[in-house]
């Protein structure tokens, strides 16, 4: 991803060429384009936590919290953290960079305490998470053995987990994991400040989503707030099916706003990378990062 230029595209190339047309000022595309990114590149007082949810597996969580935290990264600077907070093989650690070490959450978590006092050192903490060198945030990896129930995060873990992350971050942006009945599931949602609700164009993924919506307006005001303020992220999940516009449709009337992501290969890959996407997909993850920016400036 490059800096837009003053005149780009057909307009650009015309000129470069020596032709005498006049370019009166820039396109609709790249006016759409430089606000975007000006959403994206800001930074506002105090740390935000984003939570990206869907309680069905392969619901798109972790591509959308990976690719939303690249985005900011690569546009507002360093201080974005991606958090896998599934309890056990969460895969943001399989296809994210892998740091000099095999740290994850439960390492962090020992070292809470530590990371919290006074003489504490921002780079002390890149013993714990991996930073992504072209994406340049950082990730927090889950454990990646399997653990007896009396061993699951608490929420007085996730507390400890989250003050660090809101000591050292700026943005926070947190994969939920599928079970909506654990602590760590449930402390996240109190401790968000925009709600990024993740689907493909699977019926069962979408079903799941207006699920998750439903059941926050249930619970509390604070969590209808953050039904109502959703953006919701809408992934194609097959390059053969027909446009989202019905799933663009009934989401836009859920929540905030909804956004569409295009199918792409590289979606797919190992390795999330904003670079190993095709031009359109980028322009989709930057509408959705200036949507969920939008929700951002107003906290």
């Amino acid at each position: 991803m490059t800096t837009p230029t003053k005149v780009g595209g057909w307009h650009g190339f015309l000129q470069s060429i020596g032709l005498k047309k006049r370019v009166e000022g820039p396109t609709p595309e790249q006016i759409t384009e430089r606000a975007e990114l000006r959403a994206i590149s800001q930074h506002w007082a105090g740390p935000r936590t984003i939570g990206i949810v869907n309680p069905k597996g392969g619901a798109c969580k972790t591509p959308t919290t990976v690719l939303l935290a690249a985005m900011f990264a690569r546009w507002g600077g360093a201080g974005c953290l991606a958090w896998d907070n599934n309890e056990t093989r969460g895969t943001m650690g399989w296809r994210t960079e892998e740091g000099p070490h095999e740290a994850h959450v439960r390492d962090l978590l020992g070292a809470a305490d530590e990371l919290m006092r006074p003489e504490a050192r921002a780079a002390d903490l890149a013993a714990y998470v991996h930073h992504q060198t072209e994406d340049k945030f950082d990730v927090l990896r889950s454990n990646p053995h399997s653990i007896a129930p009396e061993e699951r995060l608490t929420t007085a873990d996730f507390d400890a987990l989250h003050r660090v992350a809101s000591r050292y971050y700026r943005l926070v942006f947190i994969d939920s994991g599928n079970d909506e009945s654990a602590a760590n599931w449930l402390r996240m949602i109190e401790h968000t400040d925009q709600l990024v609700v993740a689907t493909t164009t699977r019926p069962d993924h979408a079903e799941a989503a207006r699920l998750v919506l439903d059941d926050l307006r249930k619970q509390n005001d604070a969590a209808a707030q953050l039904a109502d303020d959703a953006v919701v992220v809408v992934a194609h999940a097959d390059q053969e099916e027909a446009p989202s516009a019905e799933y663009l449709a009934r989401f836009e009337a859920l929540a905030r706003a909804a956004a569409p992501i295009p199918y792409d290969p590289g979606m797919r890959a190992a390795h999330l990378r904003l670079d190993g996407l095709r031009p359109d997909t980028q322009v989709a993850w930057r509408h959705a990062a200036a949507l969920v920016a939008d929700g951002l400036g107003r906290r």
